[in-house]
């Protein structure tokens, strides 16, 4: 990138001609406030801070959308004009577009506003106002009420409706009269008809301030070199979004999905895409039965997995004409993937449990394509929903999509577009096939299951592991707990020392206490039912289907927290068996 420098006359010039804005840009967002803290910071000298600039030739331009600067803003409006650069070379505003923005309306423009809860339809709510500069006002002299502000504005600015009388007290001139002074000859004549109309009775020291005031602005406008900005010439887009997200990080970090959401709201027709992305993440979030943790990003990233398009998450994959179909088939994308997390939460899996969303990835293609939610009671959809329950739970157990996951994205997508040519039913064992190849697991062999009996109580795999042991429930089950087989309050350090065991064996004890084997999902209810009690005495309350269901000894003798580390060794070997037996393509 090179580093230039030049004044605001000249870069006020260059916008909306050769200067425009990237569809990434956000609205243009500044209060009146800041548009004159901002003149403030010039007529003091200080800097504003650099600005970064795109120089896009016209092969690359026909990729982008380009809008020009607002110069005459109305408060809250968030389209600016589109222009058509793509047979020309142009430059982009990367970062600065609220400062340059504020420098036209400023110096050239207005800024509409409306009256304070008046209705935005209603027309007389409305009034335009441009940029003053108070000519009597000295910057040094400042008043109690300023003395004590902190935003610290001491020249005398403020937005007018109309041109003011000028009184002894002030002398409002409208800074936009300064843009076509460009010349000595020309300063000399506005200074001679502003001087002209001085108030009666002006002091020296009031025509002094005047003139100081006036050549200040002036000097500001044509002279200094206040506007410094970078230019980066490389036309990759993806590289040069990751340098607009990095310039726009000093204040709220930003995110790929919130410079996607900019692209996509201006070419949207029929939605506002970030309203609608927002609130869609909100609803995902907050609305359905669990709490759920998906992002931005998982939902735009999901638009190009169900419709067929590249998975890889870049911006030049969110063409013009792949935003065009990603709005068509919007209302279908909800659809499915509130379908996805419904049928996720009703597994019992939420917003602390899902470890990977780009798991869901498959799971929401082949409802998308189906066009069912699975929550149903018939055949197909009860054997569907334990083929995605077991799919789901070792991809989450085995981190079959950490990383990068594109390509196991993509693999199993077109294991299901193949599939379901022929058949509805979920490809459980394609899928694990798929994944294999390309070495990831989704199922367990005998490499994997000692990582996952050695789970503990506080993994967040360890409620997945447990899951692996039970049927899927119905879809308004009750939540299920972890509970501790052998309760915790009986393996505290003092009630093992008292029963006389030795350090050896207490430490033993307090290791098998945590691990999988001591661990099983009870019904909350049923958790607090269970409560301390000793498991010898509760497991009697239960039916006798209960030891099977849970993978758990019968040998009453290991029930005792003396021989906790037996009976959890007894029941890690129950717990493999259960899982080689529903588990699939063990041989991978």
């Amino acid at each position: 990138m090179t580093y230039s420098t030049t004044t605001i006359s000249s870069c006020i010039d260059e916008l909306n001609k050769s200067w425009f804005l990237p569809s990434i840009q956000r609205p243009f967002v500044w209060e009146p406030d800041q548009i004159i803290r901002l003149f403030d910071s010039l007529l003091k000298g200080l800097p504003i801070s650099t600005f970064l600039v795109w120089a896009l030739k016209k092969e690359t331009a026909s990729s982008w959308d380009t809008y020009k600067f607002l110069e005459n803003f109305r408060h809250g409006d968030v389209h600016n004009a589109r222009v058509d650069l793509s047979d020309q070379d142009v430059t982009l505003v990367l970062d600065g577009q609220q400062r340059l923005t504020s420098l036209l309306i400023g110096f050239s423009g207005s800024y509409t506003v409306k009256a304070k809860y008046a209705r935005k339809k209603n027309m007389d709510a409305w009034s335009q106002k441009w940029l003053y500069l108070d000519l009597l006002k000295s910057p040094e002299e400042l008043s109690s009420d300023e003395l004590d502000s902190d935003i610290g504005v001491t020249y005398g600015l403020a937005f007018h409706e109309r041109d003011q009388r000028v009184s002894p007290e002030h002398y409002w001139f409208r800074i936009s009269r300064i843009q076509n002074v460009r010349s000595e000859e020309e300063f000399d004549a506005l200074h001679e008809d502003v001087m002209q109309y001085l108030p009666a009775g002006a002091t020296r020291m009031d025509r002094k301030i005047v003139e100081r005031n006036l050549e200040r602005l002036w000097k500001v406008f044509t002279e200094e070199p206040v506007i410094s900005f970078f230019t980066e010439t490389h036309q990759s887009l993806d590289r040069v979004l990751n340098i607009f997200i990095r310039a726009n990080d000093a204040g709220t970090k930003l995110s790929k999905s919130d410079l996607l959401m900019t692209m996509a709201t201006s070419k949207w027709r029929d939605y506002n895409a970030r309203d609608e992305v927002f609130n869609f993440v909100d609803q995902l979030n907050d609305c359905l039965k669990m709490k759920n943790k998906v992002t931005k990003d998982f939902v735009l990233k999901a638009c190009l997995v169900l419709n067929n398009l590249e998975v890889a998450y870049r911006v030049d994959n969110f063409t013009n004409a792949n935003l065009e179909t990603i709005e068509i088939s919007w209302p279908s994308i909800k659809k499915s993937l509130t379908r996805t997390l419904e049928l996720v939460n009703a597994f019992g899996i939420d917003k602390s449990t899902l470890t990977s969303t780009n798991a869901l990835m498959p799971i929401a293609y082949f409802l998308h394509r189906v066009d069912k939610d699975l929550l149903g009671s018939t055949p197909e959809e009860t054997s569907n929903r334990k083929y995605v329950h077991r799919f789901l739970l070792g991809a989450l157990i085995n981190g079959a999509f950490s990383g990068t996951s594109d390509r196991a994205i993509s693999g199993c997508r077109g294991v299901l577009r193949d599939h379901l040519r022929a058949s509805s039913d979920f490809p459980l064992l394609k899928l694990v096939e798929e994944l294999g190849n390309q070495g990831r697991l989704a199922t367990f062999n005998t490499d994997n299951l000692r990582r996952l009996l050695d789970l503990t109580y506080r993994d967040k795999r360890c409620f997945l592991g447990l899951s692996l042991l039970y049927a899927v429930g119905k879809s308004d089950a009750e939540r299920m707990d972890i509970d501790h087989i052998i309760p915790q309050a009986k393996t505290e350090r003092k009630v093992l020392e008292g029963l006389g065991l030795t350090r050896v064996q207490i430490a033993e004890i307090e290791e098998a206490s945590q691990k999988l084997g001591n661990l099983q999902l009870l019904l909350t209810r049923e958790n607090i039912e269970k409560s301390d009690t000793p498991f010898n005495h509760w497991v009697e309350t239960r039916d006798d289907d209960f030891l099977e269901r849970h993978c758990l000894p019968r040998d009453r003798g290991l029930w005792r927290v003396e021989s906790l580390p037996e009976f959890v060794a007894e029941r890690e070997k129950l717990i493999a068996k259960r899982i080689k037996q529903t588990s699939p393509a063990l041989s991978l």
